[in-house]
């Protein structure tokens, strides 16, 4: 019973922290978006956007207080920039400008973090980009339906568990009952 409760908690937590970081944009093509990230401080050597599906090469690398265009992707140079370059707060939010569909896709934030002198993630955002006039209205999607929903399933979950826990219980309880009653 108590692996089984440990696993359904493990689960609850990881369905929990992750659903909470993941948030939703929905934009027009020809906006700028920006999309929002931030580390819990402002100790940060390097901050890295990126997106899986661009291999080895990068939305956007901040270092030391300077851009470094290296191994930025092609289709960002010059359409990338962040919201505060002094990172004050720790906010690394990026602005992409003009946005097209092939824009589209899960963009990451990482940081390298001075004290612990090593990379952490930060978050994951997914823009999807449409072509102007089909968003009905609405710019953006904060990812607010997204949370009801990432944070519904581990309220179902935990429900489910005590459910259970109060079904073994009472099981028990009338098991220990029958077993303590005198003979007739």
């Amino acid at each position: 019973m108590s692996a089984v409760t440990a696993s359904l908690c493990s689960t609850l937590m990881f369905v929990l922290f992750v659903s909470a970081d993941q948030k939703t944009i929905t934009a027009e093509s020809g906006q700028d978006v920006t999309l929002t990230c931030r580390a819990a401080n402002n100790n940060i050597i390097i901050l890295e956007w990126s997106r899986a599906d661009l291999g080895d090469k990068y939305v956007l690398v901040y270092r030391d207080g300077h851009f470094v265009p290296a191994n930025q992707h092609p289709s960002f140079k010059n359409r990338v920039d962040l919201q505060d370059r002094q990172m004050k707060d720790g906010d690394v939010s990026l602005i992409l400008k003009d946005v097209n569909t092939a824009d589209s896709g899960a963009y990451e934030c990482r940081v390298f973090m001075e004290e612990t002198r090593s990379w952490k993630f930060i978050s994951s955002i997914h823009l999807h980009v449409v072509p102007p006039g089909q968003t009905g209205g609405q710019e953006k999607e904060d990812g607010s339906v997204a949370l009801i929903v990432g944070l519904s399933v581990p309220a179902l979950l935990l429900l489910v568990v005590a459910v259970v826990v109060f079904l073994i219980y009472k099981r028990r309880q009338s098991q220990s009952e029958e077993t303590n009653q005198p003979p007739v």
